[in-house]
């Protein structure tokens, strides 16, 4: 009796030791974003987390850091390159700073639907060859997620490029948005995403420019109630994970956590377009004046910021300009 006691103690502790040892070969990694809990962004990054714990044997841990808590998106890509953070998802054009060809993913009116943007995401060979530049640059583009078109939000009614004249608009820091907002009429104010609300609240800025789904969440219809479908720029959020981290996975785990990030993606893009209609519908009830204007007299007003692309870029202008007209023949945008 005390012989299987004692064996049953052993196996008890062998237990134990076995599953602390487990957690501590797990290894924790850390996920930081700037959108809001209630947004698809953060819906996305917990999709993700579940999918690499399950991909690893549990064997890596991805925790989220939603809304800004780790730093703004300049800050964590700039923590991505110094390997502080291990993943973050941003506007392509976030990324411009390390890498700035990709600044031509932000030229204005590229593509008028979903399905054209994501066809020049998963085939386009140019935007293929810009992001093989990133592991140069500290960072690797795991997989597209979705974020929308870009919009605006505003105190007051914005039904073409002469409404913008003398008004303040408040973007994320990227060369061609200012480019493009500039040739609207906007004057062009940088500011941190949380710091927006109360700015256009206080009247520091007339307004912002989003896709639905951040307008939505982040409540900027509430300060800011005239909500104007440009959709200017189609905006996506690459997910993107430090080159330190990556170089310390195994091959194995590299396709793991790949595997999770594509996954996500297509969750994520489904879920935006999806949510995109109800959303609006739902920021109307609550007061929002949703307006689909004329879309000639801008597309005419950022004419001026195809020529400064090209003065800059040069061939690559021409590369993306060929390429979007392409996706756009072929997939049609049903009247």
């Amino acid at each position: 009796m005390n012989t299987v006691k004692q064996l049953f103690r052993i196996s008890v502790l062998a237990a134990g030791l076995a599953v602390a040892f487990s957690a501590s070969a797990q290894t924790v990694l850390k996920f930081s974003h700037t959108d809001q809990q209630q947004g698809a962004r953060q819906a996305g990054a917990q999709i993700f987390a579940k999918k690499v714990a399950e991909y690893t044997n549990n064997r890596y841990k991805v925790n989220v850091f939603c809304c800004s808590q780790l730093g703004n998106d300049p800050k964590n890509i700039e923590q991505l390159v110094a390997g502080g953070i291990d993943f973050t998802v941003s506007a392509t054009g976030s990324y411009a700073p390390h890498l700035d060809s990709l600044n031509l993913t932000m030229l204005p009116f590229l593509f008028d639907s979903y399905e054209q943007g994501w066809k020049f995401y998963d085939t386009s060979a140019w935007l293929k060859a810009q992001f093989d530049k990133a592991p140069a640059k500290g960072f690797r583009f795991l997989a597209t997620w979705e974020a929308g078109f870009r919009s605006m939000t505003t105190k007051d009614v914005l039904n073409s490029p002469a409404d913008a004249k003398g008004k303040k608009l408040r973007t994320f820091p990227n060369e061609m948005m200012r480019w493009l907002l500039e040739d609207v009429g906007f004057g062009v104010q940088i500011m941190p995403l949380p710091e927006v609300y109360l700015a256009i609240q206080q009247g520091v800025v007339a307004g912002q420019e989003n896709p639905v789904d951040t307008i939505y969440s982040n409540k900027f219809y509430e300060v800011a109630p005239h909500v104007t479908l440009t959709k200017h720029v189609y905006s996506p959020i690459p997910l993107a994970i430090s080159e330190k981290t990556w170089q310390k996975l195994s091959a194995e785990d590299q396709k793991a956590i790949t595997r999770a990030a594509q996954e996500a993606a297509d969750w994520n893009r489904a879920k935006v377009k999806e949510d995109e209609e109800g959303q609006l519908a739902e920021m109307a009830k609550k007061g929002a004046k949703i307006n689909s204007p004329n879309l000639t007299p801008f597309r005419d007003a950022v004419k001026p910021t195809y020529e400064r692309a090209k003065a800059k870029w040069g061939a690559d202008v021409d590369a993306v300009l060929a390429e979007a007209a392409s996706i756009r023949k072929a997939l049609p945008v049903k009247k």
